[in-house]
């Protein structure tokens, strides 16, 4: 969501030296083809159904590890419904780090890997140049579906000559704020999304709406540091923290990761950042209840504010960010060549994340097609969420994703954000010094590039 320092072709050398070092520490095992499972990774189930009436053909079973809040578990049912010999087994991986880790540990060892394996795009470059370890989807038909994607969504998971694809593009996710109306209207805003967007369209006046409702309601107008760090810092300018050139760091130098961290200060310290943290039960308590006004997110985030907030129904609505947008996430569907079974798997995966199955993956879980052509259809724009106060919320993310500026990530992106996140917990759980806690961020950003 590209160019680096070109990783050597061989995964197991580099990934036990890099971000695998840390593997042992993650609470899943290997996980084979049979489908034993991963720690405390949920597993589940698609049966086959029985076909009493033809000849049964090869019984096949497929390993499916996915990453999110997705519909997949039950698109693969729908699929085995029509396929009644495959199998497919889900695994839904809750960790985004720890599912990575998970697939390196299993390609470096040799087993273990599944057939089908959702790819965050964040972690596109841990993987794009390790091509003896997956099929090459051009081989399996993936050109002939090429043009229905996004073309700077397929390049991501393609080589550099467009010779070899990674994997087949699912969702992007461009960002937005979901806004509770009800909360806005206590504090004296505009509760309509135009009017809620025009009171926050710079990042000043977001600070400044920020303090206001935090002095009028008591409670913190956003809902956690992490967030309005990433809406701020995916705003940059084509690379935000590793240089496309060279990959080297560049993000005590990048103004907009600066800007990003000094406003999440800046909310800090002015009280309307609440103190919880990404992905706890008190975020998702903090939602249903009312105890903040907003979280900024991708797309996606949709379906988790609606699983986190069901008595909060209604009362929420959908504006653009200030300044921009950014993109955070999407992924790809991508074969292992573990995986004995290639042809089914890649059927599976086309018919997966073909038009249709995108809309209603939108429909059902907010995730934003990465098929350009649905953007125009009525199916999609005239789409009414009764939980967004049915609004037409395709046509806000169709304007998200027309302000995003693709930024360059590099393999060392989810552990360099890290370490600033981590700075900003320790100024908000800790009260240290904001200026000391960026130099050591910092600090530990240059010595991981340095040794990697």
């Amino acid at each position: 969501m590209n160019k680096v320092k070109h990783l050597a072709l061989s995964l197991v050398a580099i990934m036990l030296v890099g971000s695998l070092a840390a593997c042992g520490g993650n609470n899943a095992e290997n996980n084979n083809t049979s489908n034993k499972n991963a720690g405390n990774n949920a597993e589940s189930t698609s049966e086959p159904t029985k076909d009493e009436g033809t000849e049964p053909a090869e019984k096949i079973e497929l390993s499916f590890w996915t990453l999110g809040n997705v519909n997949y578990e039950d698109l693969a049912k729908e699929y085995t419904k029509e396929h009644p010999n495959i199998t497919i087994k889900v695994q839904n991986t809750g960790d985004q780090t720890a599912h990575h880790n998970n697939l390196t540990t299993a390609l470096s060892a040799g087993s273990g890997a599944p057939d089908i394996f959702q790819l965050e795009i964040g972690f596109m470059e841990r993987f794009i140049n390790a091509q003896d370890k997956f099929y090459n989807l051009n081989d399996l038909g993936a050109k002939d579906i090429q043009a229905n994607y996004l073309d700077w969504k397929w390049k991501q998971a393609s080589s550099v000559d467009g010779s070899f694809q990674l994997g087949l593009p699912t969702d992007i996710g461009p960002t937005v704020v979901y806004y509770r109306t009800d909360l806005a209207e206590e504090a004296g805003l505009p509760s309509d999304s135009e009017g809620f967007g025009a009171a926050i369209d710079t990042w000043d006046k977001f600070a400044a709406v920020a303090k206001a409702f935090k002095d009028k309601t008591g409670k913190p107008f956003v809902d956690l540091t992490d967030l309005t760090f990433n809406a701020l810092r995916d705003q940059s300018a084509d690379e935000i923290y590793f240089s496309k050139a060279d990959g080297s760091f560049i993000g005590d130098t990048n103004p907009q990761v600066k800007k990003a961290y000094d406003f999440t200060v800046k909310g800090i310290q002015e009280g309307w950042i609440s103190n919880v943290m990404l992905w706890s039960p008190e975020w998702g308590q903090g939602m249903n209840d009312g105890s903040f006004a907003v979280v900024m997110g991708p797309a996606w985030m949709a379906g988790n504010v609606k699983s986190n907030a069901p008595d909060s129904s209604g009362k929420w609505k959908i504006a653009q960010l200030p300044e921009g947008a950014g993109n955070w996430g999407g992924s790809f569907l991508t074969l292992p060549k573990e995986g004995k079974h290639s042809k089914e798997a890649y059927d599976f995966i086309a018919w997966m994340d073909n038009k249709e199955n995108q809309l209603e993956s939108f429909k059902t879980k907010g995730l934003m097609p990465s098929i350009p052509a649905l953007y125009e259809d009525p199916a999609f724009v005239d789409f009414k969420d009764d939980f967004f106060g049915g609004q037409q919320t395709a046509v806000e993310f169709g304007k998200a994703a027309n302000r995003v500026k693709p930024v360059y990530y590099g393999p060392l992106h989810d552990q360099t954000d890290t370490f600033f996140k981590n700075a900003l917990k320790n100024v908000l759980e800790k009260k240290a010094d904001p200026t000391k806690e960026w130099n050591e961020a910092v600090k530990q950003a240059k010595t991981l590039a340095e040794r990697s």
